[in-house]
């Protein structure tokens, strides 16, 4: 019997010293790391599922708004500029969970000023060499790569017709694309690796790249394995210089190099 009482009054303090620890530990949480993670992982919920064009008609329909879908559904894909439009659809979404909802965040609820996120110019300018010394390297394995048949069938993402004019769809487009980089480059090299420096340091670009990898699965393996270096490149360059401006600069020169080259491969140029 006194065995017992001395193991039950044993664990019984074990126990308390356990809720003493977790209640210390959960003073100690930061609130902010926690934010922002929670923020990634439904911004990056939400681009998944809500990219596709069809998403929206179905809510409306499942929401007996007929009208409404109906009218969505003409111009995603009756309207005779629906491929633009689609895309634009697409960016939108990217735009808005990647940029929007994350820069709310940031002024609403952690009350900072988007400049400590990487929008400041101050330094944006600072590792130019580096801009173009990637350029010099990529310009000509995309104009060597723009050849095959698996780059022709996914560049430009916007089809341009045989005798289509590039002005004014295809300049739209492109316009929309450069806008789509900038939230991307805001959202994985500002919010994340800003928003979560303080906590991990210079590994804040370690975790900021696993999901930035992971964005690109489904896409050639290359082109995926070439996401790691860049994201780890990318995030140094925008952690050294407090700047996410010329991350923005490589993407979309790089995309427009891309839908040039195979849009002068298809003789369209």
């Amino acid at each position: 019997m006194m065995n017992n009482k001395l193991f039950s009054f044993v664990f019984l303090k074990s126990e308390i010293n356990s809720l003493r620890s977790l209640q210390k530990n959960i003073s100690k949480i930061d609130i902010k790391v926690v934010l922002v993670c929670l923020v990634v992982a439904f911004s990056l919920t939400c681009t998944y599922y809500l990219d596709n064009a069809h998403y929206p008609i179905t809510v409306l329909r499942d929401l007996n708004l007929t009208g409404l879908a109906q009218a969505a559904n003409n111009l995603l894909f009756q309207h005779a500029n629906a491929q633009l439009h689609q895309l634009i659809y697409w960016a939108a979404v990217i735009i808005f969970f990647y940029f929007v909802f994350p820069a709310s965040i940031i002024l609403f609820v952690f009350k900072e000023n988007l400049t400590e996120y990487g929008l400041q110019l101050k330094n944006a300018g600072k590792g130019y060499p580096l801009y173009l010394g990637m350029l010099a390297i990529m310009v000509p394995l995309v104009f060597y790569f723009s050849s095959s048949q698996s780059f022709l069938d996914r560049y430009p993402f916007y089809t341009v017709a045989k005798n289509e004019n590039l002005f004014p769809n295809f300049v739209v487009w492109e316009i929309v694309y450069f806008v789509q980089f900038l939230a991307l480059e805001f959202f994985f090299r500002g919010f994340i690796l800003h928003g979560t420096k303080q906590r991990f340091g210079f590994y804040a670009i370690f975790v900021m790249v696993i999901p930035y990898c992971m964005i690109h699965f489904g896409k050639p393996m290359p082109e995926t394995f070439a996401a790691i270096i860049a994201g780890v490149v990318l995030g140094f360059l925008s952690l050294k210089s407090k700047s996410i401006w010329l991350g923005v600069m490589i993407h979309c020169s790089v995309a427009l190099i891309m839908d040039l080259s195979a849009l002068y491969r298809k003789g369209l140029l």
